[in-house]
């Protein structure tokens, strides 16, 4: 696990800018560091060593000096695949997975790129050829920000090496979009002039010529008739297999642990490679957001050791502004926080965490995805009938049980969902932005996605809309960045194209079943996984900043949303009213609230160039304007 910076035909460029854009990810490679500096071609490299400690050092050039690579991630197959190159002639002079990477470009160019099975975002320059080749991985699970003029191309890990060398400015339609999602969709960025390689991509770039971006793969379903017993035995083997090859290091590997089964299923496999595997677990304390106690059951039933600690109000405020920084994009998601917390604490005993993200998109674990189900007697009226229903909810009061479910029922599910999270309405923007647009709707990101999966089942047209939005713009986003904080590599076993061929074919009542989510998964890690946790309900990293905003950061929030330099963003008062409002307990705006929060603590930091406290006694100034 690494970072990286990559800067292609900037001629005036410094080695000693260069070597500051790859300070500022510092965090992500603090084992080593390296610099290749050429016509054309100039890039810098951080590691933290978790394959090949001895030998991986990058940048890493061809034994003829023609190519050179920076790559970001793990390959979890580069065993099987070195053997294969062996067969072909290649001989290798490292332990590393990236020198095997490099190897099967030279072989194979962009073919190669679906014989990977792992997490990666790499760059490859062709110095004969005078060419960039840069990939990012099936998921999303590595990131890859890039920004192009006329003369140069920059690539990077993170966006705050590119902001260093550019003067940052909102994108006024991101910022529209961030409040509906909670994040800004990709390709673009909350900066107008930065995007990101969209996963399943790549790019390529020869000097004086244009930028091309090509996709070489994506998640689709195509279900299957096969019998429930051979999804049931299959997935078992599948995900012991994927856990296992993710098992592969030469650093101490731990888990995350939460109540539910997905990560206990992923310690429960994981146990079978190494008994001693070391479990985390954070918490709050305050009833209902706290999965401890779950944890010790759990880890207690599996014979595992397990880490846990508790975060208090005083610790979360005190961080945010580093969590902001690391997050490097406004991402309105609370659980990152408690997931910069676990990561700190098993940053002291591990390199490498195993983590369940990616079984609810895979197996319909999202408790919304029952909804169509329980909106079916909906199917029965017409459109007509619909349209009338939903125009006469609309004079119910709030407070009226059942006034959301008829409105969804009346709405095609194109147009009510948008992933896990909606934020704000279209009015609700509409009131605190000064720059909202009315002609850009939230659909115009779901639309062209709904339009490619119209023969999907309304449950599998779901978990499609959050593979393409939630899990790379959210789940993927603050995994990486929280976890790479601490300098610590973060695998997700249940991200894996093995995994996925088998995930993809199940059939929706094989996995929306017997009043559950993931009912198939559940059933085929029976014999695996502790009986109290089999079954459990889904909590996730639940975080009070509902009680939060109304008492121990009331007066946090209210300063902030009036010293915040976004007058020319936001109608403060606006904000201010619905702060109020949820003070008094008139309605829950937490998570609205929230998101304008994040957004202008990120504004403080990358944009007015506000320090941040990144380690005792010292500051750091960030960009460069």
């Amino acid at each position: 696990m690494c970072g990286f910076v990559s800067i292609m035909g900037e001629k005036e460029l410094s080695i000693h800018t260069l070597e500051e854009m790859n300070q500022l990810i510092d965090h992500r490679g603090p084992d080593d560091e390296g610099y290749v500096s050429e016509k054309h071609m100039k890039c810098g490299f951080k590691r933290l060593s978790i394959i090949g400690v001895e030998s991986g050092h990058q940048p890493m050039r061809s034994v003829d000096g023609r190519y050179t690579i920076v790559f970001n991630g793990e390959i979890y197959n580069y065993l099987e695949l070195k053997a294969e190159l062996i067969k072909k002639g290649y001989s290798f002079t490292t332990e590393s997975d990236t020198e095997v990477l490099l190897t099967l470009y030279m072989d194979e160019k962009e073919n190669g790129l679906r014989k990977l099975r792992g997490m990666f975002s790499f760059v490859i320059w062709d110095k004969e050829r005078e060419e960039l080749f840069a990939a990012r991985d099936y998921f999303g699970i590595k990131p890859l920000f890039y920004c192009e003029n006329e003369e140069s191309l920059y690539l990077a890990s993170e966006a705050k090496s590119l902001l260093h060398v550019m003067r940052p400015t909102v994108d006024d339609l991101a910022l529209q979009h961030y409040l509906t999602f909670q994040y800004v969709p990709e390709p673009d960025t909350i900066d107008q002039s930065i995007k990101k390689l969209p996963p399943g991509h790549y790019l390529k770039k020869k000097v004086g010529g244009p930028l091309t971006i090509e996709k070489y793969w994506g998640p689709s379903f195509q279900t299957s008739d096969k019998s429930y017993d051979y999804y049931k035995d299959k997935l078992r083997e599948t995900l012991r297999n994927s856990v296992n090859i993710h098992m592969r290091s030469d650093v101490p590997v731990g888990s995350f642990l939460s109540g539910g089964i997905d990560s206990t299923a992923i310690v429960a496999l994981a146990r079978e490679v190494n008994p001693a595997i070391q479990t985390y677990t954070v918490g709050f304390l305050r009833d209902g957001y706290s999965e401890v106690d779950l944890v010790k059951e759990t880890a207690s039933a599996l014979g595992v050791k397990n880490h846990h600690s508790y975060i208090t109000a005083e610790q979360f405020v005190s961080e945010l502004r580093k969590i902001v920084w690391h997050m490097d994009e406004p991402v309105a998601d609370p659980a990152a926080i408690p997931l910069y917390f676990v990561a700190k604490e098993a940053a002291r005993d591990v390199k490498v965490v195993l983590s369940g993200e990616g079984a609810d998109e895979l197996f319909a674990g999202y408790n919304i995805y029952r909804e169509p189900r329980s909106l079916a007697p909906f199917s029965l009226l017409s459109a007509k009938q619909k349209k009338i229903l939903h125009g006469a909810s609309r004079y119910l009061p709030d407070s009226i049980k059942g006034k959301n479910y008829i409105q969804r029922g009346c709405i095609p599910l194109a147009e009510r969902y948008i992933g896990n999270a909606k934020l704000m309405t279209e009015r609700e923007k509409q009131a605190v932005l000064k720059h909202y647009d009315p002609n850009q709707s939230y659909t115009n990101i779901t639309g062209p996605i709904f339009n490619q999966i119209n023969h999907y089942d309304d449950v599998k047209k779901m978990q499609m809309i959050d593979l393409y939005t939630w899990l790379r713009g959210d789940i993927l986003v603050k995994a990486d960045k929280m976890t790479m904080a601490h300098s610590l590599e973060l695998r997700v076993p249940f991200l894996d194209k093995e995994v996925f061929s088998i995930a993809r074919e199940i059939p929706t009542n094989f996995t929306i079943a017997k009043k559950t989510t993931k009912y198939i998964l559940r059933d085929a890690l029976e014999s695996v996984v502790p009986k109290e946790a089999l079954m459990r309900k889904k909590l996730g990293f639940p975080v009070p900043i509902k009680h939060w905003l109304k008492a121990e950061l009331y007066e946090w929030a209210q300063e902030t949303i009036i010293e915040s330099k976004t007058e020319h963003l936001f109608h403060k008062d606006q904000l201010l009213k619905l702060l109020e409002a949820h003070r008094e307990g008139k309605i829950d705006y937490s998570r609205k609230l929230w998101a304008v929060l994040i957004f202008m603590i990120w504004h403080s930091i990358f944009v007015e160039g506000a320090p941040v406290q990144l380690e005792e006694n010292k500051s750091k100034e960030l960009i460069s304007h």
